[in-house]
């Protein structure tokens, strides 16, 4: 195995993780088990194949499975960390999107984060979630469409994530 490989992967399954997971510890933790996973299920790993495709199939199982057992989600209670210090305008549209993306249901704010900010094609998506490619494409719209008009302040809250 080269350990070189799978460490190149860990920035973006940390914030794949904290946007799933919307607590810093609770994504570190989520880092760990899946790096543990893969170093454990590497076997299973086909040479030649997409390996962050699979580091992020293992995440994903590993997080619906925590999610399973612990209801209710906690709430998302730290910004990303972003490179440069932005404009308290900025500041603040960054935390609208985060409480709008953490409002959407889970199947749509997974799909919006495997494209939109990890840049997944549709079929990876589709692999990684288990689903079929067409609602990979149909809940990235849907996703979308609700992300915008939550942003735009058109949804009450009682409606927003629906």
């Amino acid at each position: 195995m080269d350990a070189a490989a799978l460490e190149a992967h860990i920035p973006r399954l940390r914030r794949y993780a904290r946007a799933l997971a919307g607590d810093p510890d609770r994504a570190d933790d989520l880092v760990q088990d899946t790096l543990e996973r893969a170093l454990r299920k590497f076997s299973l790993w086909r040479r030649g194949s997409d390996l962050r495709a699979w580091l992020f199939t293992l995440m994903h199982n590993l997080y619906v499975n925590q999610r399973r057992a612990e209801r209710p989600m906690l709430e998302w209670n730290e910004a990303y960390l972003a490179p440069v210090a932005a404009t308290q305008e900025e500041q603040l549209m960054v935390r609208d999107l985060q409480r709008a993306l953490q409002q959407l249901p889970p199947e749509f704010r997974e799909v919006v984060l495997l494209v939109g900010l990890e840049d997944f094609s549709y079929a990876q998506a589709a692999a990684i979630l288990g689903i079929p490619r067409g609602t990979v494409m149909s809940r990235l719209s849907r996703g979308r469409e609700k992300l915008r008009r939550a942003m735009e302040g058109e949804l009450p809250p009682t409606e927003k994530g629906r």
